[in-house]
This record gives C-alpha cells, sequence and structure tokens, in this order.
C-alpha cells in the first residue's frame, strides 16, 4: 500500500489562525501543515478536510480514483463542501468491516474518546491503524493481532496510545510509527523529531508518500539514556517523557519515602500524580540487580540520592573512614553499576542532578559530593547512547540526536 499524507496537522491546522504562540509564528514553510487526511493507493480517503484537492495536486496525487471517503472524527460530517466526483463521507460502525472493490478491507476501531479509527487491510495484506486526535484505542487483548506495519496516531497528544499498542503486540520494532495530528503544544523542527524519536516515531512534512511495509526509517529507540539538568530545571518531566509511550514502565525511586519530611511528601505525590497508571514504583537503591533482569523500562530517579546512599554505606561523611577504604568501596560501587548499565538489555532512563556549575559547597564534605557525583554523571554518560542537559526546561542534547 501507498499512503498519501494530505496534511499531518491537528483539524485547525498549524500555525493555528490568529494564534500568537512562539510555536505557531514558527510553523512556516515545510513546518506548517494543514488538517490531517490519508490518501490510500488513490483510491481511499480518510478524513476530508479543506483544500484536499489541492493538497493532493501538490503531492502529485489525484483523488479522481478515490471510490470511498470515511471519516474519522467525532463530528457526523466535515465542516467543508465535499468536491464534485467524490463520494459523499461516511463512517463504519464500531466493530464493523467495510470490503473495497479495490481488495481493501477497512474496520472500524473502537475508541476510549468520541471519534472512529480504521484498521485498513490491504490487497496484498499489509496493514496499517489510523486513529483521530485524542483518541487510544479500547478492548484491546494481548496477542489478539499481529503488529502494525504502519500506525498513524496522535503521539504527542496521546503517547499512551502507543503505549496501549505496544503492551498487546500491535505495535513492535518494525512498526513505522508516523504522528499525525501535529499542535502547537510542541515546537516543532529540531524539538519534535528529538521527542518523536524517543518514543519510536517520526514527523513527516504535508504531501509526503509512506511505503507501507517499508521500515527502513523507523527510528531506533535508544536504550539507555541519562537526563541531566538543575533543580527544578524539568529533568524529570523530560525522563518521564522519554517513556510515556511505552507500557509497564518501572519507575525507580531511590530517594525512599523519608517518613514525617512534609516537603519531600508533596515532591514525591507531584511525581506520583505525573505518571501514567499503568507505571509500577519500586523504591530501593538496589540498580544492578534490576539492570540485570530482563522486563520492561525502567526510569531511575535519581543517581543523586543513589550516591547519597552508596556514600552513606561507605562511611564517606567521615574522613578517617573515607580514607581507610571507604573511597575504594565507594568506586567498586559505581563500577559496579555502570558495568551493569553497559550489559543491560533493558530500556533504562536516569535522572541525575548537575552540581558542579554552581557555589562551591562550604564543606568539606559537600565538596566531596559534587566531586563524586561529578564522576557519577561522567561514568554513567559514557554508556549511555543519549545524554541530555535539562536547562529551564529545554532539554540540550550532549550525545545522540
Amino acid at each position: 500500500m501507498d499512503v498519501t499524507l494530505l496534511g499531518t496537522g491537528a483539524p485547525a491546522g498549524l500555525p493555528r489562525p490568529d494564534c500568537p504562540c512562539a510555536a505557531c509564528a514558527t510553523a512556516l514553510g515545510d513546518r506548517a501543515r494543514a488538517a490531517t487526511a490519508l490518501l490510500v493507493d488513490g483510491s481511499l480517503l480518510l478524513d476530508l478536510t479543506p483544500g484536499a484537492v489541492f493538497a493532493a495536486a501538490r503531492a502529485g496525487r489525484s483523488l479522481g480514483g478515490v471510490a470511498q471517503v470515511l471519516l474519522s472524527h467525532p463530528h457526523d460530517g466535515p465542516a467543508v463542501e465535499v468536491p464534485d466526483g467524490l463520494p459523499q463521507p461516511g463512517r463504519v460502525p464500531d466493530g464493523r468491516e467495510l470490503a473495497l472493490l479495490t481488495g481493501h478491507r477497512v474496520r472500524a476501531v473502537a475508541l476510549d474518546a468520541p471519534g472512529t479509527g480504521y484498521a485498513v487491510t490491504g490487497p496484498e495484506g499489509l496493514r496499517l491503524l489510523y486513529l483521530p486526535p485524542g483518541g487510544a484505542p479500547a478492548g484491546l487483548e494481548e496477542g489478539a493481532a499481529e503488529s502494525y506495519d504502519l500506525v498513524l496516531a496522535d503521539v504527542v497528544g496521546r503517547p499512551d496510545a502507543l503505549a496501549k499498542l505496544r503492551a498487546v503486540g500491535a505495535v513492535g520494532p518494525a512498526t513505522d510509527v508516523v504522528a499525525v495530528h501535529l499542535d502547537h503544544d510542541v515546537p516543532p523542527g529540531p524539538e519534535l523529531d528529538r521527542r518523536l524519536a524517543a518514543a519510536g516515531a517520526r514527523a513527516v512534512p504535508d504531501g509526503t508518500g509512506l511505503v507501507v511495509g517499508a521500515y527502513e526509517d523507523v527510528p531506533d529507540v535508544p536504550r539507555r539514556t541519562l537526563v541531566l539538568g538543575g533543580a527544578r530545571s524539568g529533568k524529570s518531566v523530560e525522563a518521564e517523557r522519554r517513556l510515556e509511550s511505552f507500557p509497564g514502565v518501572l519507575y525507580v525511586a531511590t530517594g525512599g519515602s523519608r517518613g514525617g519530611d512534609t516537603e519531600w511528601a508533596a515532591r514525591v505525590a507531584a511525581h506520583r500524580e505525573r505518571r501514567p497508571g499503568s507505571w509500577r514504583t519500586a523504591e530501593t537503591c538496589d540498580l544492578v540487580p534490576l539492570l540485570a533482569e530482563d522486563g520492561p523500562p525502567l526510569l531511575v530517579d535519581c543517581l543523586s540520592l543513589w550516591l547519597t546512599d552508596a556514600m552513606d554505606s561507605v562511611g564517606a561523611w567521615d574522613d578517617a573512614e573515607w580514607a581507610d577504604g571507604g573511597e575504594r568501596a565507594l568506586r567498586e560501587r559505581v563500577t559496579a553499576l555502570t558495568s551493569a548499565v553497559r550489559a543491560t538489555r533493558r530500556t533504562v532512563v536516569a535522572v541525575s542532578n548537575e552540581v558542579g556549575s554552581g557555589i562551591v559547597p562550604a564543606t568539606a564534605s559537600g565538596r566531596r559530593y559534587r566531586d563524586e557525583l561529578g564522576r557519577l554523571n561522567a561514568a554513567f554518560a559514557a554508556e549511555c547512547e543519549h545524554v541530555l542537559l535539562v536547562v529551564a526546561g529545554q532539554a540540550v542534547t550532549l550525545r545522540g540526536r
């Protein structure tokens, strides 16, 4: 199957009319996006949008051969006039399948939000899934279907839709995931590309033609990522964002519960509120066994608190103990951790503080901690494919893309 993306933007397009935000102001040229619409093999049109005929012409396509127009949005009909020669748009009821004379089969997929998703199987057996904005599949059963070859979905607005599909095997390593319905909530360009690549997805300009079943352009999800940043920089949010499209994530909290500390309890509650409900939590600093096990992705938050626990254990705060084997014991712990990171087969995203650029600590123990954290961060980063520094909520790539 061949798919032409006549548009890749949100229903209002990008830039939005009369919106002064930074994302809309920079959505110019090939970064501008019309409302999402798909032309499949020149015969099936999914969503009819304003200017679809001209968009097809710009892409070197014609709508003259379209035999079926299907709507995915919650409303009953398009807010545009149907061009001459096109059939009246319709909708397939949830769970029903429509067979076209062209050999395509279209099944309506039930969603957890208003609208209709469509699973299209081509004459040669290749399969694509198209989801409307804000929608995720409902009632999926594990192993109920083979992986789709192409998924087009609201990856930015509903990353959990991708997590649900991965959980049941409907999205696999070779599935080409293309983000559509793109709005102004994520800056366009390199920042959008970086965020999508972390989810194993990509964005393409309007007018792009896709060959279903070709997976050469599917981004490789990095196995190991380190996210650095100062206090309240947004580093934990960035780390969580990198895994929100994956199912069953194990969140490893290295700080413990700190019973009686109300400020700490408030921080923990804020983190829990942000995390998807499907994630599990483990409160531990024993990271090496977790890294050695097979399992879902790990989010370790954070290495700074892991180091505090390790330095407590070796007596690093006492100069005599530090000189009498404490320093050597800490080096061994760090080496064991970084060796486990190198050998792990799990996807790992770790968070750590970047403290070496601030005020020099007034105490010897503070300076020791600062130095050891710098060494730990450098050793951990050396084992990671991706390393990011978050400043004022903006992620700067230090390694990877």
